[in-house]
């Protein structure tokens, strides 16, 4: 029998957990989904893409059809495999978010498949032990991680979406009707870009195999930025004082275009530093309204993508705060904890007097240094 194979890759997510959507993400000289679509187009005779609904087209997809997907990731499945011609006898489901997946894993799949199997996916060891939120250990050896190709006898995928249904992976829907999953060995270098620092491993990957959609990058790189701020006290006596993303109740605010968080500037004008695209200033001037009381965490996270755009992410920072009030060292790791989880990277926060000395010895304002450390793929 002749076998027609169609793949279906998934590109239409929001990327709320990321900030933005990261399958458009610059990835090793092209884009995180531009990678996911060459290997799936070297093991089809077709390729559907499905996109952001009510979003523009994104430029030069390379893929036979493209369609818009739905307000679920089932949903979207189905809008594609709607596209998919009808004497597709096996279709291929693949997330855009995971670039790095390689030909070899794509074949295995493939290959199981043709050998008779509903249901194939990639899956691997879990590695880390796994705790439930209210306590207690799962036992890891009866769990797998699966990924994604995940490949699919094409009437049986076309029968679990029939009715509608919803599930985090189409093997799941199979499965309800009865359907046997096979697993095949997965890779851990296929990673789902969640956050800016996979896209560091993501480049890495794609340049020792080879099998990137464009020029792999040349090496790893270290940048090291250094940023400053300082702002004076406020007049105002309903400003607010905000450091680190926490709110200090009862202090003193800081004046400013933003909400005039130094500590949050500070490490932003490090990040920036350190890939050479200027200061915070160039990129949200105290000119434009826009930026009038803004939360300078957002400021910071579109910063963290500013920096990601350049193959970068991340590894610490460190930021000192110069301040004679108020008192820093009960609330550090609040302002740390804040800061990580924006930069997607440990950020630590050490408070210092100016004893004295000074604008910020008169208790007029704030200050704030911070030191960057940054790693990235490429020359």
């Amino acid at each position: 029998m002749d076998h027609r194979i169609w793949s279906i890759v998934v590109a239409a997510g929001s990327g709320q957990r990321y900030g933005a959507a990261k399958q458009f993400e610059p990835l090793a000289g092209a884009r995180v989904v531009d990678h996911s679509l060459a290997v799936a187009a070297r093991h089809s005779d077709g390729v559907v893409v499905v996109v952001p609904p009510g979003e523009p087209v994104p430029d030069a997809l390379r893929a036979d059809v493209v369609v818009e997907g739905g307000a679920t990731r089932s949903e979207s499945v189905r809008r594609g495999l709607a596209a998919v011609p009808g004497d597709a006898t096996i279709v291929l489901v693949h997330d855009a978010a995971r670039p790095a997946a390689s030909d070899a894993l794509f074949r295995r799949v493939v290959d199981a498949v043709l050998g008779g199997a509903a249901v194939a996916v990639p899956a691997i060891e879990v590695a880390d032990t796994i705790r439930h939120r209210d306590g207690g250990v799962v036992d890891r050896a009866e769990l797998l991680a699966v990924q994604t190709p995940q490949g699919f006898d094409a009437a049986a995928l076309r029968a679990a979406h029939a009715n509608g249904g919803e599930a985090t992976d189409d093997a799941s829907l199979v499965e309800a009707r009865g359907g046997t999953v096979v697993t095949v060995a997965g890779e851990r270098t296929n990673i789902k870009i969640t956050e800016p620092a996979d896209l560091v491993v993501a480049a890495q990957t794609l340049g020792t195999s080879g099998s990137s959609a464009a020029p792999p990058p040349s090496a790893l790189r270290l940048r090291v930025g250094n940023g400053f701020d300082i702002h004076r006290f406020s007049d105002d006596p309903d400003r607010v004082l905000v450091l680190g993303g926490v709110t200090f109740e009862g202090a003193r605010g800081l004046h400013g275009h933003s909400d005039a968080d130094v500590v949050a500037h500070a490490c932003s004008e490090a990040l920036l530093g350190a890939v050479g695209r200027g200061d915070l200033g160039s990129h949200f001037p105290d000119t434009d309204e826009r930026w009038r009381g803004a939360n300078s965490m957002e400021l910071l996270a579109e910063v963290v993508r500013i920096v990601a755009a350049d193959g970068m992410v991340a590894l610490n920072i460190d930021c000192s705060v110069i301040a004679e009030s108020p008192k820093l060292a009960p609330r550090r790791h609040e302002m740390e904890a804040a800061l990580s989880a924006v930069v997607g990277a440990p950020v630590s926060v050490k408070g210092r007097r100016a004893e004295g000395i000074g604008g910020l010895g008169r208790r007029e304002g704030i200050a704030a240094m911070a030191t960057a450390l940054l790693t990235g793929a490429g020359g």
